[in-house]
């Protein structure tokens, strides 16, 4: 980047604070949980003592935009790196307060010890002990206050330290009040740089070393842009993912937050206070994801950046109507994505495909397109039981193919463009057809399963095959597999681990896909280590009425169709010396056809 592209300037941190305060500095993380804790502020404050440098801040002023009237407006500058020291900052010195991760409004209470030396602590987080301590200042943000004179903080100090040196005392409350007076760098990003620049330098640049994504620039945009609602639209998407994971917040949020749970946002959330279910906890990228993509046609998220800042993408201008437009169409978006009719209508299907635990819900991506496929089908009047047909098979060939593995922006900007030219059901119907030809279930599916992944797409989708179908786990009489995957039953090996590498396989070898079953743990107790031809033997006595080894099956012809349920050739009932091998390559071609009757029958 050349020195025209950003400038460098010096500030005290009295006039950033100012800034900040005044809104001619946005800090688009004010209104979310606060994620420094305690003593990160502690060492902020005390490398600022000692004069250490504590790194730049950088912002960039938002595109100047073309109001209705002709004119234009200057946008805010908004902090893209930096706004974890500055909050720290408002908080420690200020004494203002911060959101936590349970959404409680606190207070970061900073100690100063005016009579520290040598090593010694000067700062710390302010404790019970601290507080019935004479040396200590509990409260740094008191010393800041501007109603205070510092000869009566002084004073004041000393009349509960009597034996203190007054001048120490006065040089050190001296020495913390001066910071305000540190120099921090601000690089300032030119405001004619594209979106895509400064959404790279904002992926790229970060204090902390944590991952950043286009998803966290969109939520900076939206959390700083209070004209359009943008701060009340951020807490709805941050809100909402965390009430799916843990529903218990809901009072806290209502209690912490009265502002917001007046909204409508919070009533049309509130249903999740009563849900505990994991198979689709969304966080923020995802609701972006589904929202953006369902309501603008588009799959790249750095557009919606450019939208929500007004970019005319025809004559590459910025103009306050496209960004109003983008705000209202956004929040319906984030409106239709939180909406409990529409949720369970897709956790509804993603069960009724066998989906039925978070564990084979390994594509989140899958279920975001399968999102925005049942909100665009719903959009386009696609009648109730066709849509849930083809969000099913739709979901059901993501995963088989891995879909959205790759480029997931790409391949959601693609489908969604062609899903609004061609139609939904036309689009989907021509993919569904072109993806699945008869040499992908008799060849190239086989020899995909030739894999030691127990997380790969194909037995995730087998053991979802499973679940549709109502299969038993192996050897069981009366336990299904549903069952067996909501209540921890065992992955077992077919051919026991121990006993093939006894046989001199390795790992790779003997955790093929095709080599496992679910099972009961007794059963997979009760086998142990045997070869299968040994409890196989055992299973064939079990049924002539012999001891019951494994499981209660107890006729040949339940137990054949057990084994077809489970995609066991039959032929081990007749082969006294099995070959790991060929019993590998049948079972694959097994599965593939399981598979492929549970995708026809979706």
């Amino acid at each position: 980047m050349s020195s025209q592209r950003y400038s460098v300037t010096p500030h005290p941190i009295d006039t950033l604070l100012t800034w900040v305060k005044s809104g001619e500095i946005a800090i688009p993380e004010i209104q979310r949980p606060f994620v420094w804790d305690s003593t990160k502020v502690r060492n902020l404050m005390d490398s600022l003592y000692r004069g250490f440098p504590v790194g730049y801040l950088i912002a960039w002023r938002n595109p100047t935009v073309k109001l209705k009237d002709g004119s234009t407006s200057a946008g805010k500058r908004i902090l893209i790196d930096g706004q974890q020291r500055v909050t720290a900052l408002m908080a420690a010195l200020l004494g203002q307060k911060v959101i936590n991760k349970n959404y409680s409004s606190i207070r970061i209470k900073i100690a100063f010890n005016p009579l520290a030396v040598d090593d010694e602590k000067i700062f710390e987080v302010s404790n019970p002990a601290i507080l019935k301590s004479s040396e200590w200042v509990p409260d740094i943000s008191s010393l800041f206050d501007s109603d205070n004179d510092l000869l009566d903080v002084i004073e004041e100090y000393m009349e509960r330290n009597p034996t203190a040196d007054r001048k120490t005392v006065g040089k050190s409350i001296q020495k913390l009040l001066k910071i305000l007076n540190n120099q921090v760098g601000l690089i300032e990003l030119a405001e004619d740089l594209d979106i895509e620049t400064v959404t790279e330098i904002f992926i790229r640049v970060n204090s902390a070393g944590a991952e950043l994504s286009q998803a966290d620039f969109a939520m900076s945009k939206i959390a700083v842009n209070e004209s359009y609602g943008g701060n009340t639209l951020r807490k709805a998407i941050e809100y909402f993912c965390n009430l799916a994971v843990a529903p218990e917040c809901y009072s806290q949020i209502s209690e912490n937050d009265k502002v917001f749970a007046s909204t409508p946002f919070f009533q049309k959330m509130s249903w999740l206070k009563d849900v505990n279910d994991d198979i689709y906890d969304p966080t923020y990228t995802d609701m972006l994801r589904v929202a953006f993509t369902s309501e603008f046609g588009r799959g790249k998220l750095q557009d919606l950046v450019a939208l929500l800042s007004g970019r005319n993408f025809e004559t590459r201008q910025y103009e306050e109507e496209i960004a109003a437009e983008s705000f209202q169409k956004l929040e319906q978006g984030v409106y239709n994505f939180i909406n409990k009719t529409h949720f369970d209508r897709l956790t509804m299907i993603l069960r009724s495909a066998g989906f039925i635990t978070s564990d084979l819900i390994r594509s989140r991506n899958a279920v975001n397109f399968a999102y925005i496929f049942y909100l665009v089908g719903r959009r386009q009047k696609v009648p109730a039981d066709d849509l849930e047909k083809l969000v099913r098979r739709w979901f059901a060939m993501s995963i088989l193919k891995g879909r959205y593995s790759g480029s997931p922006e790409s391949r959601f900007d693609q489908d969604i463009r062609q899903i609004n030219e061609q139609g939904l059901t036309a689009f989907a119907e021509t993919i569904l057809e072109t993806e699945f030809p008869d040499t992908y279930w008799t060849a190239m599916l086989p020899q995909s399963m030739d894999t030691s992944s127990s997380n790969s797409p194909y037995f995730i989708a087998y053991q979802a095959a499973q679940v549709k179908a109502g299969d038993q786990g192996f050897l069981s009489s009366h336990i299904t597999v549903s069952s067996l995957m909501q209540n921890q039953g065992d992955k077992h090996h077919f051919f026991p681990r121990k006993h093939l590498q006894r046989l001199g396989y390795q790992r790779g070898k003997y955790n093929q896909i095709a080599n496992f079953v679910i099972t009961q743990t007794e059963i997979n107790i009760a086998i142990s280590d045997k070869a299968p031809e040994v409890y196989i033997s055992e299973v064939l006595n079990q049924c002539k009425g012999g001891p019951k080894r494994y499981g209660g099956i107890t006729d040949q012809s339940e137990l054949e169709r057990n084994l077809e349920m489970n995609c066991i050739p039959l032929s081990i009932l007749n082969t006294p010396d099995l070959n790991y091998e060929s019993f590998l390559d049948e079972r694959r071609k097994l599965i593939a056809l399981k598979i492929k009757k549970w995708i026809g029958s979706l």
